[in-house]
């Protein structure tokens, strides 16, 4: 596999970040900040121009946005990164990379190995082999349990997650799961995540539609002792209209065609859907609170 082309630009953009100087100014510091922004922008680009991404990944960059999206999150080289659920590994390829540039650490919060059938173990073993195996290209990679600990090493600066949380309201563990996340991050640390909306929908409320909405998952991390920080509209699609038969999964990638999979509904006009596009998604940031110290009088 050629890479020079992921690993030159990666480079480039790594010494660029490394130049800015101590005692600056304000406007010094503002613009340093600026050009190591930049700099980040040219590292996702170099990575998602990557020979390690296949087409038919590439493609999905414009419904996914990934670089806009680590970059309102906050994510920088030299972090320590969970993300959780990561399946086939789309946003490892862009995550890893990235970190690896900066020496950070990358964590596949996943499935246990112990107790698992043979389809999971033939996925966490094909994980394995295509990220942790490969330090060349991804870095520093581990994998962990999301029944926990899911950064074994200590706490880490953030936790992002990609449409997942409807599965874990469905299954009332949302509010374990992002207690979890609280314990496992730094002071300061972020938690990310990104969801299919529900708001004006009419959708329920249980996450059996895939879509959930904003003030349910705000409520939840709240309630797990995050602040909320900012909401983003980079995974915005004002033409998902959130009421097709399948739930969110009638829409790409997933495309479903019948309660069935396999099956097809008679009258079901599959190119309606593939023209709105993957899901509206809300993009959210939250942040855990700076312990504060308490002096006595």
């Amino acid at each position: 596999m050629n890479n020079s082309r992921l690993f030159g630009g990666l480079a480039a953009c790594f010494f660029l970040v490394a130049c800015g100087g101590a005692g600056q100014s304000e406007n010094e510091e503002a613009t340093s900040a600026e050009r190591t922004s930049l700099s980040y922008e040219t590292h996702f680009d170099a990575i998602l121009a990557g020979d390690h991404r296949t087409p038919q990944e590439r493609a999905r960059d414009g419904h996914r946005h990934p670089k806009e999206t680590l970059l309102f999150f906050g994510i920088e080289p030299d972090m320590s990164v969970v993300e959780v659920w990561p399946g086939g590994g789309w946003y490892t390829q862009v995550i890893a990379p990235f970190l690896k540039t900066g020496d950070g650490k990358y964590y596949a919060a996943s499935f246990a190995r112990e107790g698992a059938n043979e389809r999971i173990l033939a996925s966490l073993n094909a994980y394995h082999d295509l990220y942790v195996a490969r330090p060349e290209i991804y870095g520093d990679v581990s994998m962990s349990a999301l029944t926990g600990p899911i950064a074994p090493d200590g706490p880490v600066d953030a936790i992002l997650t990609f449409r997942n949380l409807h599965n874990w309201i469905a299954q009332d563990v949302a509010d374990d799961y992002l207690s979890d996340f609280f314990e496992a991050l730094k002071p300061g640390g972020i938690l990310g995540i990104v969801q299919h909306r529900a708001n004006g929908s009419g959708a329920p409320r249980d996450g059996s539609w895939g879509y959930v909405y904003t003030d349910d998952v705000i409520a939840l991390a709240e309630e797990a002792g995050f602040a909320f920080e900012e909401a983003a509209e980079i995974n915005a699609n004002p033409a998902d209209t959130k009421d097709h038969p399948f739930g969110v999964w009638t829409l790409p990638p997933v495309s479903r065609t019948s309660t069935v999979q396999g099956l097809q509904t008679p009258d079901f006009d599959p190119a309606r859907y593939a023209a709105i596009g993957e899901s509206d998604r809300m993009t959210l940031r939250f942040r855990k609170p700076v312990a504060q110290t308490l002096t006595s009088e």
